[in-house]
């Protein structure tokens, strides 16, 4: 059998990226390009060292957790052990559902496909066989998709709804904090970028603003005068359209803060470059909270343990 050993690399360098991406968004951790290409990378090299070397102390047990281990902290950087541990045992996690998937898939098409200790080989000749490599193309970034979709709805099924939870807005470098309610009937999201619209009331809001550049806001909404808009905030507003309860076309004014902290759970949920629309009025009475959150923002938040 000949093996060509770049083709081998390269295929693998790609599926390992793609594992420690998604390993990323479902630990909601970010990292530096350059760090997850580095991680890939070094998944990668375990081919090679395989094939070369099979009685290398890295082809045993031991020796690829060690090996693993390395590659997690080589991508996402070492916080704390409950962090490393948790990426590690998570990227273990995607590696076993999206292999497990590919291989129900590969038993239910019955498609020519060869396992080995160090991966996916799908080729038994020359470059191997296009079919082969075509269900693993297509096949891996599918069950990749499939993977991220259902986590990210686990996710947002977590969540608690109609329950406050304290949180803080950074916007113009300014942070001050609130409460807001997980609303599930907010559903408002920005038709140009496909961004989730959180609703904050202007108690909370006219902190950033001086009265004069509130009065001038409120002018731009209620006479739909944008040229009014305060000339310092230009950059901030963004209208967003939407329908209202009784099914008539309206906008809203919204602000693009730079970041939003939500406190859940002793952990830190940090979105960044959150759309916040404005409400001319109280949104409750008892001033119980300011800001009505929207559930898709959760699939967008970095988390930390406080």
């Amino acid at each position: 059998m000949t093996v060509y050993l770049d083709a081998v690399w390269l295929l693998n360098f790609l599926l390992d990226m793609m594992l420690l991406m998604l390993t990323g968004v479902l630990a909601k951790e970010r990292t530096k390009r350059r760090r997850l290409f580095l991680g890939a990378f070094l998944a990668a090299l375990l081919v090679p060292i395989t094939l070369f070397y099979p009685n290398t102390f890295l082809t045993g047990l031991f020796g690829k957790l060690i090996y693993s281990l390395g590659i997690i902290v080589s991508t996402f950087r070492f916080r704390s052990i409950y962090q490393t541990i948790k990426l590690w045992m998570l990227f273990y996690f995607t590696t076993f559902a999206i292999g497990g998937g590919l291989i129900g898939i590969h038993y239910f098409l019955k498609q020519p496909m060869m396992m080995t200790a160090s991966g996916v080989l799908t080729f038994n000749s020359g470059y191997g066989q296009p079919v082969s490599w075509l269900f693993v193309v297509i096949g891996f970034p599918l069950v990749w998709k499939y993977t991220k979709n259902r986590m990210d709805k686990h996710a947002i099924e977590k969540i608690r709804y109609e329950q406050t939870y304290e949180l803080a807005l950074q916007i113009k470098k300014k942070l001050f904090h609130t409460s807001g309610l997980m609303d599930s009937g907010n559903q408002l999201v920005d038709p140009i970028t496909k961004k989730a619209v959180i609703i904050c009331d202007e108690l909370y809001l006219k902190q950033w603003f001086s009265e004069m550049e509130w009065n001038q806001l409120k002018k731009a909404h209620d006479d739909l005068a944008l040229h009014a808009l305060p000339k310092e905030w230009e950059q901030y507003i963004h209208i967003i359209p939407y329908h209202g309860v009784e099914g008539k076309s309206k906008f809203m004014l919204a602000i693009k803060a730079e970041k939003l902290m939500i406190y859940m759970n002793e952990e830190e949920m940090v979105i960044p470059n959150v759309l916040v629309g404005i409400q001319f009025s109280q949104l409750t009475k008892d001033q119980n909270y300011h800001c009505l959150l929207q559930p898709q923002i959760i699939k967008l938040a970095a988390v930390y343990t406080a």
